[in-house]
């Protein structure tokens, strides 16, 4: 299918914001994608039949589906990434590779994970990093970039302690891929509900995590997972790549 330039997403949006029902906005938006693109296009959702209101039905037209090297999944700890991320292996057609950044902590020696120069995690659940974990840090995001330019397809599952300036390092590295940047959110009540349960984290990170990693952070996509299951979840992000 010929994909829509953000021309053509501005022109839909303007079809939108025309004074008809909901249902003669839908044709005219699949007569205007079929116009656009020289394909026959159908807008999902909407109309008296669905469950879906139209602009929801519109907001899904318009992020569409991209051909995505790397999933990027960031949300605080506890919010439900590395669950959405064994899903998102499950339906996606093609081989994914899932590494977050347990992975990279799990990696390090243990003098690392008690020094002020690697990480430490304080008894309210403060993470604090120190020079030597960001150097090894930033090997890490070049060599996940290195195996996705190889040829292997990569969600990581990442926690941005810095909000938009840990995007930045990522965006750095990953400049010339094709990147799906995903929000995970949770409520910060239930994100400690959990840490209390799964019992493998320090009371207090789950709730100091669940607003400040999202903090100027851009995103193609969102999904919340106070009340909705890793599968959901992951076909919902799954929709959003091809």
């Amino acid at each position: 299918m010929v994909g829509l330039t953000a021309q053509h997403h501005l022109k839909l949006r303007r079809v939108a914001a025309l004074p008809r029902s909901d249902d003669q906005r839908e044709g005219l938006l699949s007569l205007l994608c079929s116009a656009l693109t020289g394909k026959v296009h159908r807008v999902v959702g909407g109309g008296q039949h669905s469950r879906k209101p139209f602009r929801e039905s519109l907001r899904c037209l318009y992020c569409g589906a991209v051909m995505a090297e790397v999933i990027v999944l960031n949300g605080g700890s506890s919010s439900g990434k590395s669950g959405i991320a064994r899903c998102l292996q499950a339906v996606l057609p093609d081989p994914w590779l899932a590494l977050g950044t347990d992975t990279l902590v799990g990696a390090m020696p243990a003098s690392m994970r008690a020094s002020d120069a690697g990480i430490e995690f304080a008894p309210d659940g403060e993470v604090i990093v120190g020079p030597e974990f960001r150097t090894l840090e930033a090997a890490w995001i070049e060599g996940i970039t290195a195996m996705a330019r190889a040829g292997a397809r990569v969600i990581v599952d990442e926690v941005f302690l810095g909000g938009a300036e840990s995007q930045q390092r990522w965006q750095k590295a990953l400049r010339d891929l094709r990147v799906l940047w995903v929000g995970v959110r949770c409520d910060g009540a239930v994100a400690a509900g959990r840490e209390v349960a799964r019992g493998d984290r320090v009371t207090g990170m789950a709730a100091s995590q669940a607003d400040v990693v999202h903090r100027g952070v851009v995103y193609d996509l969102e999904v919340d997972t106070t009340h909705t299951e890793s599968m959901e979840c992951a076909r919902a992000i799954a929709a959003h790549v091809r």
